[in-house]
């Protein structure tokens, strides 16, 4: 098996991400319309629950925003009990779009879309 070219969701998009309680919301915007595409049919809400799942995160929801070109990703007991009660240094999930960013599809992903 051969192993191809990835690219990264900061490829496509740019993200920014904060707290809800105990929850977290990343909000994802393409940077085009192909980009749009692509992130909608391989950034999925088990994608996403995926990539986060040692933070204990419960449920993922995804809103898509067509107009403007963007996806909301809500993760459900991401934090564990919110920036008043969490011990980790990111008690208000501002560094979850970063992480997000940096989730890689393979490049065909891309000449699919």
């Amino acid at each position: 098996m051969t192993v191809g070219k990835t690219i990264r969701v900061r490829d496509l998009a740019s993200a920014r991400s904060g707290d809800k309680g105990n929850h977290a919301n990343i909000g994802v915007v393409a940077n085009d319309e192909a980009a749009y595409g692509v992130l909608c049919s391989r950034l999925t809400a088990v994608r996403v629950q995926t990539h986060f799942q040692e933070l204990g995160v419960t449920r993922v929801e995804r809103f898509e925003l067509p107009n403007v070109l963007a996806l909301n990703f809500v993760l459900y007991d991401a934090l564990a009990g919110g920036a008043s009660r969490s011990l980790r240094i990111d008690t208000q999930g501002i560094l979850l779009a970063t992480s997000l960013l940096d989730l890689t599809f393979h490049a065909n992903a891309w000449e699919e879309g």
